[in-house]
């Protein structure tokens, strides 16, 4: 997230749109504050909706076995 004063933010509009537009965060503070936030409008996310991929994903029957006790290791450490 860029923080930018008002008067750098008048002077550098054009690029800080540009920048917004690509994702990034922009915040205009005055007198150190922070006032707006500029933001892309394409940027905002639409909730997900749930179940979108039910009936097309599998899980193997197995996926809630317990690991191997070597394989639990080589991710927890020795316990």
């Amino acid at each position: 997230m860029l923080e930018v004063s008002v008067h750098a933010a008048k002077a550098q509009l054009s690029r800080l749109l540009a920048r917004a537009e690509k994702g990034e965060r922009v915040v205009i503070t005055r007198h150190g504050r922070p006032g707006a936030k500029l933001v892309s409008v394409g940027g905002e996310r639409k909730p997900r909706k749930l179940g979108l991929l039910q009936g097309r994903i599998r899980t193997a029957k197995d996926f809630d076995a317990p690991l191997p006790e070597d394989l639990l290791r080589a991710f927890e450490g020795p316990r």
